[in-house]
C-alpha cells in the first residue's frame, strides 16, 4: 500500500540547462526502491520521509511513495494530503550523455519539494487509508520553485505565485470556471509533449541559443530538470554575445577574473569554486624526526625512576692476579667499586586553544591534531636531552636538569669515552671527514658497550664522508650502509640539533662531530603513574582550553665505557691532524692532509726507513710518477727539503739517528 503516486521525471522534455532526458534513460531503475527525502537533504537522517517504488514507463519514471512513522514523515504526509506540496524531484548519478541528451543514469532518491524542476514531475494522486479510502486528484498549476541552486528570492516567488493565481482566476472566469490547470489536464499525453516542446523552444530562443551544460557531468539533482516557468531574474545577466566577448578578452589579457569584472559583474568570487585544502589535517613543518624514533625506541625502559648503577673496575694494577711464592704473605687483591644514582624529573609541554576555534574548525579534529603535536614535541625534547642535553642555559628554570636526564655527550668519562681530533686551521671538509672516520675506528679500542652501536652525527658530516674520493676521483663510500660498515656501526642517524654544537673544555672550544652508542645501555625509568599523561582544563573567564602533556622520568648510561663522543678542535699551530682518546695520542699524517686540487694516477706506495744522522740518500722501491712526492715525514713531521731522481730520494739534511722516515708516493707499474 502506498500513500501517494506521481511522476518522478518525464521523458523528452528539454530542461533549462539544455539537457533532455531520453526514453528509458532510467530503465534500470524499474522496480527499485529508493529513499523518499525532503528537498534533497542528504546530510540529515531526520529528513528521510519514507521510500519510493519506481516504475519505468514510456512517458518517464513513475513513483509509488509511502511515508514512514517519523514526525517528519507524518508531517509531510499531511502536507501532501492537503495539497500544500505537489512536486517531486530526483537525485541521479552515473549519467551517460550524448551531447545534451541524457541516455542513462541511476536514480538514488526521490524528494518532495516545494516545486519540481521538471514540468512533469508532479504528484498525480493521493491515497487516503481507512474505511472511506478513495483516490482523489490533486489540482496543481505546474508552477515550480528552484531548490538546489540556492535561490532565495522569496519575495519574487511570492509575487510570481500571486500573479499566477490571478491569471488562473481570470482564466477560470473566462472559461466557465475552468482554470489553466484544468485545461492542461484535459490534454492528451501527446498534446502535453507538444506544449512542453513549444515552451522549451521559446525559452531557448529568448536566451539567445542553447544554454551551457556539462557534457561530462557525473551527478545531477533536480537542476537537471529545471522548470522554465520559474522567474530566474537574478539581476545582472550575460547574453551569449557578452559571454563570447568575456572569453575573448580573457584569452587576450590572460585573466578571466579581470575580463568578467570589466563586463560588470562585481561578485566575481561567486563564479569560482572555493579553494580546497589538500592537507587535511595541515602538515607539520618540523625537523626530521627519524632520529627521535631511534632514540625513544632504542633506550632501555625500566618501571622505576630512581636508578643506581654499580661497576667494579678490574683494569687497575692492584686487581691483577699474582703468583704465590712459598713463605711469602699473600697480598690482598683490591678493586674500586664505582656507583651513582639518578633521580627523576618532570618534563612537560603545554598548549592552548580558544574554544571558538575548536567549534569553528570543522575540516579536521583540531584537538587531536594539537595533542599529536604535543606528543611529538615531548618525545623530541626527551631524545635531545638524552643525547646532548636540552641546550638551555643552566640558569633557565625550564632546563631539564642534567643530573636527572644525563646527556651522553657530557656524561662522565667512566661512561662516555671522549675522542678528540686536533685539526690545523687549513683543514678542508674532506680532510676532516677522513680524520673523523679514522678517529671513530680508533676510538672503538676502549668501547665496552653492548653489541653494534649507532652513530649519531650531523647532516654535513655525513655528506662530507659520502663525498670522499680516492686519489683517482672515485667515490669510496657509495651508500650509507658501506660507510656504516667502515665505521663499525649498525646505522647512521643525523641529528639537526648537533649542527655547530660546542662546549668549552680547558679554554678550548670543542665541536661535537658524532656520538657512538648502543642505546640499550641507556636506561629511562618511570615509576607507576610516571608514564606519559595528558590533561586538559577549561578557563571559563578566557574561553580557552589548556592542554598539558607530561612525564616523570630519569635517564642515564648504566654501563661504563658504553658511548664515544667524537669532538674536534682547531689549532692554528698544528701542521697535521692528531687524534687522542683515553691517553692515546696519534698523528694522522696521510696523503689527504695535503689537499691536492687535482687527482693523481698510478698506484700508491709507502716506503719506510730509519735515519742514522749521516745518510741523506735512500732508495725507493718504485720510481715515483711525480717529482713532488705525496708525503715525506721524519719522526711524524712533514719534510719538504729533498730531491728525487729515479728511485733515489735525497734529503738536504740527514735525518737524525733512530728517526722513522715514511715516504708516500704514486708510481706507475
Amino acid at each position: 500500500m502506498y500513500d501517494f503516486a506521481g511522476w518522478a521525471t518525464k521523458n523528452d522534455i528539454r530542461c533549462s540547462d539544455g539537457r533532455i532526458i531520453r526514453h528509458d534513460a532510467f530503465k534500470d531503475c524499474d522496480g527499485t526502491t529508493v529513499p523518499l527525502v525532503w528537498n534533497h537533504d542528504h546530510n540529515n537522517p531526520d529528513q528521510v520521509l519514507g521510500h519510493a517504488a519506481l516504475e519505468n514507463r514510456d512517458a518517464g519514471v513513475y513513483a509509488y511513495c509511502s511515508f514512514n512513522d517519523t514526525p517528519a514523515g507524518q508531517n509531510a504526509k499531511e502536507l501532501v494530503k492537503h495539497g500544500d506540496v505537489v512536486s517531486l524531484s530526483i537525485y541521479a548519478n552515473r549519467l551517460k550523455q550524448h551531447g545534451s541528451e541524457v541516455l542513462h543514469g541511476a536514480i538514488r532518491e526521490v524528494s518532495l519539494v516545494l516545486a519540481g524542476a521538471n514540468p512533469g514531475a508532479l504528484i498525480e494522486s493521493v491515497i487516503s487509508h481507512g474505511e472511506m479510502s478513495e483516490e482523489e486528484a490533486v489540482i496543481y498549476t505546474g508552477e515550480t520553485l528552484s531548490l538546489s541552486h540556492g535561490n532565495e528570492a522569496t519575495g519574487r516567488e511570492e509575487n510570481t505565485e500571486s500573479k499566477k493565481e490571478e491569471q488562473g482566476g481570470s482564466m477560470a472566469n473566462a472559461q466557465g470556471g475552468k482554470t489553466v490547470q484544468d485545461v492542461f489536464d484535459s490534454l492528451t499525453e501527446e498534446q502535453k509533449q507538444v506544449v512542453y516542446f513549444l515552451i522549451g523552444s521559446a525559452v531557448e530562443d529568448a536566451d539567445g541559443g542553447d544554454s551551457d551544460y556539462d557534457d561530462d557531468g557525473d551527478n545531477m539533482k533536480h537542476n537537471l530538470f529545471y522548470n522554465d516557468d520559474y522567474d530566474t531574474d537574478f539581476g545582472d545577466t550575460l547574453s551569449h554575445s557578452e559571454s563570447e566577448a568575456i572569453f575573448t578578452d580573457a584569452k587576450r589579457g590572460g585573466s578571466l577574473k579581470q575580463a568578467v569584472l570589466e563586463h560588470g559583474i562585481e561578485q566575481i568570487d561567486w563564479l569560482f569554486p572555493e579553494a580546497k585544502n589538500l592537507d587535511n589535517p595541515p602538515a607539520w613543518i618540523s625537523r626530521p624526526q627519524k632520529w627521535v624514533t631511534t632514540v625513544m625506541n632504542g633506550v632501555h625502559h625500566s618501571p622505576y625512576s630512581r636508578v643506581k648503577s654499580m661497576a667494579a673496575n678490574l683494569t687497575e694494577e692492584e686487581a691483577r692476579a699474582r703468583g704465590y711464592i712459598k713463605g711469602n704473605l699473600k697480598k690482598e687483591q683490591v678493586f674500586s667499586l664505582l656507583r651513582r644514582s639518578t633521580t627523576p624529573k618532570t618534563i612537560y609541554k603545554t598548549q592552548k586553544l580558544d574554544r571558538d576555534d575548536i567549534v569553528d574548525i570543522t575540516d579536521f579534529d583540531v584537538v587531536s591534531w594539537i595533542k599529536a603535536e604535543m606528543r611529538g614535541q615531548l618525545d623530541e625534547e626527551i631524545a635531545r636531552a638524552i643525547l646532548i642535553s636540552d641546550g638551555r642555559d643552566a640558569s633557565d628554570e625550564d632546563k631539564i636538569d642534567e643530573l636527572n636526564i644525563r646527556p651522553i655527550w657530557t656524561d662522565a668519562d667512566l661512561y662516555t669515552i671522549k675522542a678528540l681530533l686536533t685539526l690545523p686551521s687549513s683543514t678542508t671538509s674532506e680532510q676532516k671527514a677522513k680524520a673523523f672516520i679514522r678517529g671513530c675506528i680508533k676510538a672503538r679500542k676502549n668501547y665496552k658497550g653492548s653489541g653494534s652501536p649507532t652513530l649519531f652525527t650531523t647532516e654535513d658530516m655525513l655528506t662530507d664522508m659520502l663525498l670522499i674520493e680516492d686519489l683517482n676521483g672515485r667515490i669510496i663510500y657509495d651508500s650509507e650502509a658501506k660507510l656504516a660498515t667502515a665505521l663499525r656501526v649498525s646505522k647512521i642517524e643525523t641529528v639537526p640539533f648537533m649542527e655547530g654544537l660546542t662546549r668549552t673544555v680547558g679554554g678550548a672550544t670543542h665541536t661535537l662531530d658524532g656520538i657512538i652508542v648502543n642505546l640499550s645501555d641507556y636506561n629511562v625509568g618511570a615509576d607507576k603513574g610516571g608514564s606519559v599523561n595528558m590533561f586538559d582544563d577549561f578557563d571559563i573567564d578566557y574561553n580557552k582550553y589548556t592542554y598539558l602533556i607530561e612525564t616523570r622520568c630519569s635517564g642515564a648510561l648504566v654501563k661504563p665505557f658504553s658511548a664515544i663522543a667524537v669532538e674536534s678542535i682547531v689549532d692554528n699551530n698544528a701542521s697535521v691532524v692528531t687524534f687522542s682518546s683515553g691517553g692515546m695520542v696519534e698523528a694522522f699524517v696521510e696523503a689527504y692532509n695535503l689537499g691536492y686540487t687535482t687527482h693523481r694516477s698510478g698506484t700508491v706506495a709507502v716506503d719506510t726507513f730509519e735515519g742514522d744522522g749521516t745518510t741523506v740518500a735512500f732508495t725507493l722501491t718504485h720510481t715515483p710518477a711525480y717529482d713532488d712526492l705525496d708525503l715525506v715525514t721524519v719522526d711524524g713531521t712533514e719534510v719538504t727539503a729533498y730531491t728525487v731522481s729515479g728511485t733515489t730520494l735525497t734529503f738536504t739534511t740527514a735525518p737524525a739517528d733512530d728517526k722513522a722516515i715514511k715516504v708516500t708516493y704514486h708510481h706507475v707499474g
